[in-house]
């Protein structure tokens, strides 16, 4: 898998910058097909940094109701990325 197609986006909540700064700790929604070597691959590649660590999980989509009947949406894979001791990443730098 190519290394633009794995890293969809990350995860800007609160509860997640609370950990990138507490245990280094950051947090990416992946495509569902990739693996954990592809995932540290990637962010060494795009953030120039080393990873300790990667645990995913598969966040299952939630049901709902609409005039139309029942829908669902899709089920996403989210990657907790553990940086080595030192290494850091700034999603705003200077804001």
């Amino acid at each position: 898998m190519a290394n633009v197609d794995v890293i969809r986006r990350p995860i800007l909540s609160e509860k997640s910058t609370a950990q990138a700064e507490a245990t280094n700790l950051v947090a990416f929604e992946v495509a569902l097909s990739s693996t954990k070597t592809d995932i540290k691959k990637a962010v060494e590649r795009f953030f120039k940094v080393k990873v300790a660590r990667v645990n995913t999980t598969i966040v299952p989509g939630k049901a709902y109701k609409t005039k139309a009947g029942a829908a669902k949406t899709n089920s996403w894979k989210k990657a907790m990325v553990t940086l080595k001791a030192g290494e850091k990443i700034e999603f705003f730098k200077g804001v």
